[in-house]
């Protein structure tokens, strides 16, 4: 088992935990995740994997390339603004990580 993350694995563990959140939260999902934020889940992780800044990867805010769609940047940041929020008490050194990159980028 490895101890070090790439900075992709970080971000992936991130909007997994956010999107986790904001399912048991918006839609009651008590048990996994809803079969919507279950899409945008593997849709976001997908993304993570092709981006072609790799392990230089901005956050999604600051990245001058947008690569989802419209709908599914939505949602996205819909999660975002809920879930952003909360995480600084659910997951305080994720969030801190997350604000220290995207003051960096």
């Amino acid at each position: 088992m490895a101890f070090y993350k790439s900075p992709i694995d970080k971000e992936k563990d991130t909007i997994k935990k956010m999107i986790k959140l904001y399912c048991k939260k918006q839609h009651n999902s008590q048990q996994g995740l809803c079969q919507d934020c279950q899409s945008l889940l593997e849709y976001a992780l997908k993304r993570l994997d092709m981006c072609k800044f790799g392990n230089k990867k901005p956050t999604c805010e600051k990245c001058p390339i947008h690569c989802y769609k419209p709908e599914m940047r939505e949602k996205v940041k819909k999660v975002m603004r809920f879930a952003g929020p909360r995480m600084l008490f659910i997951h305080p050194i994720d969030a801190v990580r997350h604000m220290i990159k995207n003051i960096k980028s």
